[in-house]
């Protein structure tokens, strides 16, 4: 492959982070905190950062537009069902479908994905420092990944 001075593309390789709006910090920190366990990157008076080991959730203060439909990212988690029954507790009603997605206070719409079934995966050495060495993958994630050359056969 040629280098980018040749015009050689860059590859999309992951995502470092994903920012939502919500309309305030402290309230967004206590209803995100009501469903997930996670430790703070860091924060300011207008945001603060979620972390997730070799990536962060960012909240933004300042919601302006209207709630997102379609839109949604997916965040991935160890225990989907535990999210499921945080989600009853706090009276979050999952959206309809056959996917665990439900919107926060602020419209933002966020499917719950576990990481045992799907094809993302994290290095060991990051799931060991997040203390989640132990998670597993199912046989039909073993086998995407060893299809794409990621994962033994």
């Amino acid at each position: 492959m040629t280098d980018t001075t040749q015009g050689r593309k860059a590859r999309a390789v992951g995502l470092n982070h994903v920012a939502l709006e919500v309309g305030d910090i402290e309230e967004a920190l206590a209803f995100y905190g009501g469903l997930f366990a996670f430790e703070l990157r860091g924060r300011s008076v207008t945001a603060a950062f979620i972390d997730l080991g070799d990536q962060f959730l960012a909240l933004e203060k300042g919601r302006l537009q209207p709630a997102d439909d379609g839109r949604h990212f997916g965040l991935v988690v160890d225990d989907r069902e535990a999210v499921r029954r945080a989600l009853i507790e706090a009276g979050v009603e999952p959206l309809p479908g056959r996917f665990l997605d439900f919107m926060d206070p602020w419209g933002n719409r966020i499917e719950i994905v576990g990481y045992d079934d799907i094809q993302f995966t994290k290095a060991p050495d990051v799931l060991r420092g997040m203390g989640l060495a132990h998670l597993a993958k199912t046989d039909s994630a073993r086998k995407e990944l060893a299809n794409k050359g990621m994962g033994p056969a």
